[in-house]
């Protein structure tokens, strides 16, 4: 064979394993048992800002990036979220280590997809409104507002990872059991659930606040 033959032989097989490779990125599982190609998404406000992979660690490569906090997989953003506390700081393989355990509890209790579980937990704990303070010759008034769609994930995240924090703090509870309640029940919308809770007190005073 000629070295033109064998030059044309390898330009026509780069693609082939190219494409094999993201195939494989495509069906692979996260945490190497939950697929997540279909989830499904209630609320289009969010859609775009929440984004479920396989990839539950990027090594930090977004974060030198402005706005590219919504390319990270929602599973490393949680994961993140759980460790900023003074005890958690750095401890990502802990926390990751939480979720997963956390997701082998929601499976046994509900038998379903906790990826899809934490998508509708995010979307239900996602405030559509808060207050800000706005000043009228120096006295400070409340003023309702509507909450950017990023914001909506980082408020929900937040809300979540406080309730876990708070359920498992100096308790017998632990952070992954305290974090499948606090799935399970914000994907319910059941209110005694810290972040749902949180989620209605922050509509309330705005309302007031209108």
């Amino acid at each position: 064979m000629s070295e033109s033959e064998q030059d044309a032989d390898a330009e026509t097989s780069e693609p082939d394993e190219s494409a094999d490779s993201e195939e494989a990125v495509e069906n692979a599982l996260l945490f190497g048992e939950w697929d997540v190609s279909e989830m499904e998404y209630s609320d289009p406000s969010t859609r775009k800002y929440m984004t479920v992979t396989p990839i539950a660690h990027t090594m930090g490569r977004h974060a030198s990036k402005q706005f590219q906090k919504s390319e990270i997989s929602l599973v490393e953003r949680l994961i993140n979220r759980l460790m900023q506390t003074d005890e958690n700081t750095g401890k990502k393989q802990q926390a990751q280590r939480i979720v997963r355990d956390a997701f082998d509890t929601i499976h046994a209790r509900t038998e379903d997809n906790p990826a899809q579980v934490l998508v509708e937990a995010v979307e239900n704990a996602a405030p559509r409104e808060e207050t800000v303070r706005l000043k009228y010759g120096g006295i400070s008034v409340p003023k309702a507002v509507d909450v950017a769609p990023q914001r909506r994930v980082d408020q929900s995240l937040k809300l979540i990872a406080e309730g876990v924090q708070g359920a498992s703090y100096k308790t017998t509870t632990s952070a992954a059991d305290a974090l499948a309640d606090q799935l399970v029940g914000a994907a319910r919308y059941d209110v005694q659930t810290y972040a749902i809770s949180q989620k209605e007190e922050a509509e309330r005073v705005a309302a007031a606040a209108r």
